[in-house]
């Protein structure tokens, strides 16, 4: 097979240009796609893939709303019990199945030279017996390969296509020693895998091809690597693994392009030997190429809590890819065993741990699936467990099929910051936005994520508030994108760094929004401050609103690193909240302050256009993430009640942790609450779920809409409700984990 080249001129002409007017997105040749040089550094550039109109999404994708993975593992073939599974398909009302097809293993009779047959396959075919079952429940199938790894006589065959390591030896297996890693950005991939796909759906009636590990496993340092990204951006590939680093920044760049050439071409290839049909990434090269590729589906592979993960993380990894497939389905992928670094794939999860996080995920519009990894059973714990999971979607899907989310509050989700900025590891971004996104959730507050790269006014308009969670790197077009949005009358909640820098990592002489937050940066960043507090302005019964909650506080505590801000003219009229300076905090007789009171504010808020802003200079998110202050969450729900002038559809009063979302279906809305009152929730495995009490949660109905029904899902009964006008009072006995406030309306 001849090696494949990257051509971007012909990638190009395949894929279109980009449709001009909606995205606020990097141009190809902008600094997303090439590094400038700094202090003397190589100049290295690489393609920005320019993608175009994209084929319609095939029918069947919005059709699955519960999906079973079964993936099977070599020894499967002749000792797998297909009907057991066939059976349990049916028993949990799954209408998808994700079935192990190829890749490292076939498990069917493959004709592809070097596709290894499953050592126990003989004359069977467990993927097809599969497929046909699926097929008679009328259940709509994608098969699963895994192209990552490879065996001896590939290698020998073609050395060429195996990963090769910075030092220039081929790389084994890091689990499997007996296994060769292949590159993927090769001819394996490109050649080897599109005909494996081409196989499986010319033979099999499947609806398309999931590839699990279709991505760099590692960087690779192979001869087709070295030659592609030196023909694409005139430099050798990196050695280095800084992120601000000019070759490394052309590194990712060219390597997210290579890799959306190969979903295009697995897609092209599929759709042209079975119609009907396309290619299903697992994990997209980044979320924007997702939403610029029109993805038909996607699915969130984010499968269990590990170490200190919140239960409401499965719902935020639905929340990223809502906030790119613009309305087209995402599934949760979950797994039924424990998923720690250990990897201890035979395991079974306690009933409370799987339960809270498809909990979340559904809460947050993704269809389940569950994944099982090999078809004979060891420990059966978990079946009845999805089976009931499952069978309550199933009696409630009509309520499940979600239009749009009701939100009117959302977070910038921001993977130009992840990748660009690099505060160091003291306050990594990470934390500002998992600070932000846990107070939205303390605060009860329904809310979405939206992408950097399509902030249209269309995408911006349908939300009252955007909060920006130390968004350090936005475009001068991002900026121009908000400035509107905030002229236009909507709210703007922006934290520490927001904006400082622009999309390719490079400091500003001053914030790309500072006229908007009302601020000139003053130079550097301060701390970490220790022992700083805020002095709360104004007597207990006089203060702003924005700081309601906290009415006998004289002071709370501070961040741990704030910028220098130098107020706007008239910016600082209002200061809710004023510096108190680091103080020594030891020895003990030396802890007072040595100024009482300034003038500084740590909180600007001010109308700007027709909308509101208010803007924190320091770090109130991440030291809320870091220590979980109540006073610090308080002010972030104040800010954000402030700013968004109180908009929110939902407002759910009572005990307990829960989060909220809301939806709006063809002919119903609902409310979801999800209990994540638990003393495990912070770090799991959760033991038991445990009842909360009695909430009230006040709705309001869209405009134009009247309730004709209000019903609780999981209670399984009508709902005590009161009506005033588009508002509906529902009172909610208790919740264990999941419960639906369902309203049918005229």
């Amino acid at each position: 097979m001849a090696a494949h080249h990257w051509d971007r001129r012909a990638f190009i002409e395949a894929l279109g240009s980009v449709t001009a007017g909606a995205l606020v997105t990097p141009r190809a040749g902008s600094a997303a796609g090439s590094a400038a040089p700094q202090g003397g550094a190589p100049q290295a550039t690489a393609p920005a893939p320019v993608i175009g109109p994209r084929p319609p999404a095939p029918a069947w994708c919005d059709e699955p709303m519960r999906w079973a993975q079964l993936v099977l593992v070599e020894n499967d073939p002749g000792r797998v019990d297909l009907a057991f599974w066939l059976d349990y398909f049916r028993r949990v009302h799954a209408d998808g199945a994700c079935l192990s097809a190829g890749g490292i293993v076939a498990y069917y009779p493959t004709d592809v030279p070097f596709h290894h047959r499953s050592a126990w396959l003989g004359a069977s075919d467990p993927f097809g017996e599969l497929v046909r079952g699926c097929r008679a429940m009328r259940m709509k199938v994608i098969a699963r390969t895994d192209p990552h790894a490879t065996r001896d006589d590939m290698a020998r065959a073609h050395p060429d296509w195996i990963a090769v390591d910075a030092d220039g030896q081929p790389r084994r297996h890091w689990a499997n020693p007996e296994l060769w890693v292949t590159c993927a950005l090769g001819p394996y991939n490109f050649e080897f895998m599109t005909a494996v796909h081409r196989e499986i759906v010319s033979r099999y009636d499947v609806d398309g091809i999931f590839t699990n590990r279709w991505a760099n496993q590692t960087d690779c340092y192979c001869e087709h690597c070295r030659r592609n990204f030196r023909a694409a951006s005139g430099a050798d590939l990196p050695r280095a693994t800084d992120a601000a680093d000019p070759v490394r920044r052309a590194f990712v760049a060219w390597r997210k392009a290579r890799l959306t050439e190969l979903w295009a071409l697995w897609d092209a290839d599929i759709r042209r030997t079975r119609p009907g049909a396309c290619f299903v990434p697992n994990g997209p090269p980044d979320m924007r190429t997702a939403g610029l590729m029109q993805a038909p589906i996607q699915f969130a592979d984010h499968q269990a809590r590990r170490g200190l993960t919140p239960p409401y993380s499965n719902g935020r990894r639905g929340k990223e890819y809502h906030a790119v497939m613009d309305g087209r389905p995402v599934g949760g992928i979950f797994s039924v065993g424990v998923e720690e670094p250990h990897r201890w794939k035979d395991s079974v999860q306690s009933e409370a741990e799987i339960r809270l996080w498809v909990a979340s995920g559904t809460a947050q519009g993704m269809r389940p699936w569950f994944a099982k990894f090999a078809g004979v059973l060891r420990d059966r714990r978990w079946l009845p467990v999805v089976e009931r999971i499952y069978e309550w979607h199933h009696r409630h899907e009509g309520y499940l099929r979600n239009m749009r989310s009701l939100a009117r509050v959302a977070l910038l989700f921001s993977e130009q910051s992840a990748a660009a900025y690099t505060p160091g590891p003291e306050r990594p971004l990470a934390d500002h936005v998992a600070g932000m996104y846990h107070a939205l959730v303390e605060a009860r507050v329904p809310f979405d994520l939206v992408h950097e790269a399509f902030l249209t006014p269309d995408a911006l308009d349908r939300y009252a508030l955007i909060v920006l969670a130390n968004a350090a790197a936005l475009s001068d077009a991002q900026c121009e994108a908000l400035r509107a949005y905030v002229g236009r009358g909507g709210g703007l909640l922006a934290t520490f760094e927001s904006s400082r820098y622009d999309e390719s990592g490079r400091r500003r002489p001053d914030f790309g929004l500072g006229d908007v937050f009302g601020v000139r940066d003053a130079g550097g960043v301060e701390g970490p401050m220790k022992n700083s507090y805020l002095t709360l302005e104004g007597d207990a019964g006089s203060r702003h609103d924005v700081l309601r909650g906290l009415d006998d506080a004289p002071r709370v505590i501070n961040g741990v690193w704030r910028v220098r801000v130098t107020p706007l003219d008239g910016a600082a009229s209002v200061r809710p909240l004023t510096l108190v300076p680091t103080y020594p905090d030891l020895p003990m007789e030396d802890v007072f302050p040595r100024q009482e009171h300034t003038d500084t504010p740590e909180l600007f808020l001010r109308e700007h256009g027709r909308g509101r802003v208010a803007y924190f200079p320091w770090d109130v998110d991440r030291t809320f993430w870091e220590v979980l202050s109540p006073d610090h969450g308080a002010l972030i729900a104040g800010a954000v009640r402030w700013a968004s002038r109180d908009a929110s559809p939902v407002e759910v009063t009572g005990p307990g942790l829960i989060e909220v979302a809301a939806w709006r279906q063809g002919a119903s809305m609902t409310v979801h609450l999800v209990n994540l009152t638990n003393p495990m929730c912070m770090k799991g495995p959760l033991r038991e779920l445990i009842p909360i009490g009695a909430q009230r949660v006040r709705i309001t109905l869209p405009d134009g809409a009247r309730a004709t029904r209000v019903a609780l899902l999981t209670a399984g009964a009508e709902a005590r409700s009161t009506r005033e006008g588009r508002t509906i009072t529902v009172d909610v006995p208790s919740i264990l984990d999941h419960e639906v406030v369902a309203i049918d309306l005229a």
